[in-house]
């Protein structure tokens, strides 16, 4: 399973450490998932990955 919200498709980013000596690393930011369970209209549900910030937007529009 992919580490990528199903709505929004955020995924990892990729960025540097820079230390002070300005030697650069590279380095992973993964979103913040979270399962959750989602009716569909047939009744039945699913459970689907959804990143934080796209619950919050859900739950502001319902």
């Amino acid at each position: 399973m992919s580490r990528k919200c199903i709505f929004t498709g955020k995924g990892p980013m990729v960025g540097n450490n820079v230390s002070h000596a300005n030697n650069k690393t590279k380095k992973r930011s993964l979103p913040n998932l979270r399962r959750v369970r989602i009716k569909l209209e047939d009744g039945t549900s699913v459970r689907v990955r959804v990143a934080a910030s796209t619950l919050r937007t859900m739950r502001k529009k319902s």
